[in-house]
């Protein structure tokens, strides 16, 4: 794993997620209880940023088709989306957020 400094952890709302554009593709970080997760910030269905998107729970929602992925696993909670989204390690050192951009297979 080969891990590269994204963020400040202060730079990640609670609330909403944050786009990352550093690497192949567009990285969205989420923090949830003080815990941070990084997922491709592409809806497999529509093509629109997740990080855009609503987040309650633990699950964002796509704000095009409100199709929902859980942040931890990056599996698809409900349609219109089938296709899971890439999960991306994740880890925070002293207050940075670092990601290891070569994604994992949905858990």
């Amino acid at each position: 794993m080969s891990f590269t400094d994204v963020c400040s952890v202060s730079d990640v709302p609670s609330d909403a997620g944050l786009r990352i554009d550093t690497g192949p593709e567009a990285v969205a970080v989420f923090k949830i209880d003080g815990d941070f997760y990084a997922i491709e910030d592409k809806c497999p269905h529509g093509d629109w940023s997740l990080s855009d998107g609503y987040l309650d729970d633990g699950l964002i929602e796509c704000s095009l088709h409100m199709a929902k992925f859980c942040v931890k696993t990056g599996k698809v909670c409900a349609p219109p989306a089938i296709r899971d989204v890439k999960v991306f390690p994740i880890k925070v050192v002293g207050d940075r957020v670092l990601i290891d951009l070569e994604p994992e297979a949905g858990i």
